[in-house]
């Protein structure tokens, strides 16, 4: 299957009370291992490049290439988008011209009226392209890309100001952070979620910093209008807790363990097990 915009499979997810994930890739094999954990649960998926994971790999162009031509060439058949995380303006531009097929504008940094009248611009062009766009208001906590939030609670009146520029999702802040989660951390806020749900007119809902959220909130944040939950965290800790174990056994070591293609197989099949459970949790299995 070609890759899709993130409009449609984000309509069907909140219709149908359930939340597609979004992986974040760092390079190819995890790449490999999002569409292949997606194919295996049969469900829709969207990958995600951060602005310096796609410098990372060589530029939006290469992330571009990786994604589209692997789809090809492992016969991926569930929907696929994309997808730019946390994009600054002139970066989301970039990404509708490269063929990403859904971006997000992120500025929840900037003042509100600068924030809005940019989203606007972006929801055009990237409409104009078949793109589908997500922006946020209130910003997320911990930092993304030299972006920091403190976790700040999102204005229900803002995001229907925003909802109403005509993105696609939007994401808003409402006590989830980026990173791992500190011992202190007091939840999700689902009466903010709720608040904002109630004056958006059904539109699709991120959840951003996915990773060490319990399964319990995470179910109630989908019930609420969570149809876009961002993962990339968890998905760094089992990569590197599977290479380190593989290197601690002295696998490595054995014949030509030190080969990268047996070097970084147990973390590409850590991650590729991590989406198959995360996409249960968001009960997307089967959704594609």
């Amino acid at each position: 299957m070609a890759l899709v915009s993130a409009t449609e499979m984000l309509k069907k997810a909140r219709e149908g009370q359930y939340a597609v994930g979004a992986f974040n890739t760092n390079n190819l094999e995890w790449t490999k291992a999002i569409l292949q954990g997606a194919q295996e649960a049969n469900a829709p998926v969207m990958i995600q490049t951060s602005m310096g994971a796609a410098k990372y790999m060589g530029g939006y162009q290469v992330c571009y290439d990786i994604v589209k031509d692997l789809i090809d060439s492992m016969g991926i058949t569930v929907p696929v988008a994309l997808h730019l995380d946390h994009g600054e303006y002139e970066d989301a531009l970039k990404c509708i011209e490269i063929g990403y097929t859904s971006v997000m504008f992120d500025g929840s940094h900037l003042p509100f009226d600068e924030n809005l009248e940019k989203a606007k611009d972006v929801v055009a062009k990237a409409h104009a392209a078949g793109v589908s766009v997500e922006c946020e208001v209130g910003s997320i906590g911990g930092e993304e890309d030299g972006i920091i939030g403190s976790g700040e609670l999102a204005d229900p009146a803002e995001c229907k100001a925003m909802s109403d520029t005509g993105i696609d999702f939007l994401a808003a802040g409402i006590g989830n952070i980026h990173g791992s989660y500190p011992e202190n951390w007091t939840g999700l806020s689902f009466e903010t979620l709720e608040a904002i749900a109630a004056v958006t007119d059904g539109k699709p809902l991120v959840l951003h910093g996915g990773s060490g959220i319990p399964l319990d909130q995470v179910q109630k944040a989908i019930s609420l209008g969570v149809s876009k939950i961002n993962v990339n965290t968890e998905c760094q800790e089992v990569f590197a807790a599977a290479t380190r174990k593989y290197i601690e056994e002295g696998k490595d070591l054995e014949g030509k363990g030190f080969d990268p293609r047996k070097l970084l197989a147990p973390g590409f099949t850590a991650v590729t097990e991590l989406v198959k459970e995360r996409i249960e949790w968001f009960g997307s299995t089967n959704k594609a």
